[in-house]
């Protein structure tokens, strides 16, 4: 059995003659972490609607509304839910506290490399503050290396997810263009970034041809942040069609950003990219993002996009764009701001 590398993104070396107890401890761990994949918990309908109401909470940057919604999921023995509860835990406290740590480490022990992962990069922990750590508390360390042996066979082998984990782990570059070529959108989308910031070597028209593909694949594998990006890329060769029509499709995902520029664009506030004017519907997309009042810094905006659409239809068209909020939000995906999987 494969422990868990998502949710929902070694090498051969020489054959030692003996093993030392060190080697075939963690060798145990590594099989009880994977064997662990045998015991996942089964949720009730009840315990399954409570994670997913949980996770869409907190990509809407509520963590504390879906703490209560977490538990009930983590507490059945759901990993991925363990893992959010630990996430939205340590969000709240801005630092690894014991009941994070608690949580992370039920994940980590059914083979959750994200979990893994978020325990070895935890510098700002409580205990290691107040200095009283329990003596067989793993170190940050040892879980970095324990994600690591589980994830770098998978990333040999193919797996794509397995490499853009790996780039998490070791920040080598050349694990985040394998993932890239093996099709991870996420891993596409960094390299259009990172590219656009002006990493890389190449003759100028090489640098947009190779944003553009990087853009273009992972927009074309559904990652919503990839799609705005091809969008963008598309308007600014004045490719008005192609900007529309991946915009919209990354609003259809429910992403945030692109629902603002979608709405606005309908709404002529401002006329940039030759929209058919639609102040209603407008309205009604920039409406239902005042729901997002935990984090993201989106209110003050869609007040004063409300306030300028307003003044162009009649109190009878902003009752009716209320309706189609609605209609909408039964309809399409949850408002979701898609944050990294692996938080900082």
């Amino acid at each position: 059995m494969e422990a868990y590398a998502s949710t929902s993104f070694v090498l051969p070396g020489k054959t030692e003659p003996l093993i030392s107890i060190k080697n075939a401890i963690t060798a145990c761990a590594l099989l009880f972490a994977a064997l662990a994949n045998t015991a996942f918990a089964e949720l009730t309908t009840t315990q399954e609607s409570a994670k997913t109401r949980g996770i869409i909470l907190y990509n809407q940057y509520k963590a504390i509304s879906a703490t209560p919604f977490l538990s009930i999921a983590a507490e059945a023995g759901d990993h991925e839910a363990q893992y959010y509860l630990g996430e939205s835990l340590r969000r709240k406290n801005h630092y690894m506290n014991p009941e994070a740590r608690k949580w992370y480490e039920a994940s980590a022990a059914q083979g959750d490399l994200y979990a893994m992962i978020q325990l070895g990069r935890s510098e700002k922990d409580l205990c290691q503050i107040s200095n009283d750590c329990p003596s067989d508390q793993k170190q940050p360390i040892e879980w970095l290396k324990q994600a690591q042996n589980i994830a770098k066979p998978k990333a040999e082998n193919g797996d794509a997810e397995s490499m853009y984990i790996m780039y998490e782990l070791t920040v080598d570059k050349n694990w985040l263009k394998r993932a890239a070529d093996a099709g991870h959108p996420i891993a596409q989308y960094w390299m259009g970034i990172t590219e656009k910031q002006g990493e890389g070597f190449f003759l100028p028209w090489q640098r947009q041809e190779s944003i553009e593909k990087w853009f273009k694949a992972s927009a074309e594998g559904g990652y919503p942040k990839g799609m705005r990006e091809y969008a963008i890329f598309l308007g600014e060769k004045n490719d008005m069609d192609g900007y529309r029509k991946w915009n919209e499709k990354s609003a259809l995902t429910g992403y945030v950003s692109t629902i603002f520029e979608y709405g606005s664009d309908l709404a002529h506030e401002p006329d940039l990219y030759g929209y058919p004017l639609d102040a209603v519907k407008g309205y009604a997309l920039i409406y239902m993002l005042k729901e997002l009042d935990g984090g993201g810094g989106m209110q003050a905006d869609v007040k004063d996009q409300l306030q300028k659409i307003s003044s162009k239809i009649t109190s009878e068209q902003i009752a009716e764009a209320k309706k189609v909020a609605e209609s909408w939000k039964e309809t399409h995906p949850p408002l979701s701001f898609f944050p990294e999987k692996l938080s900082h």
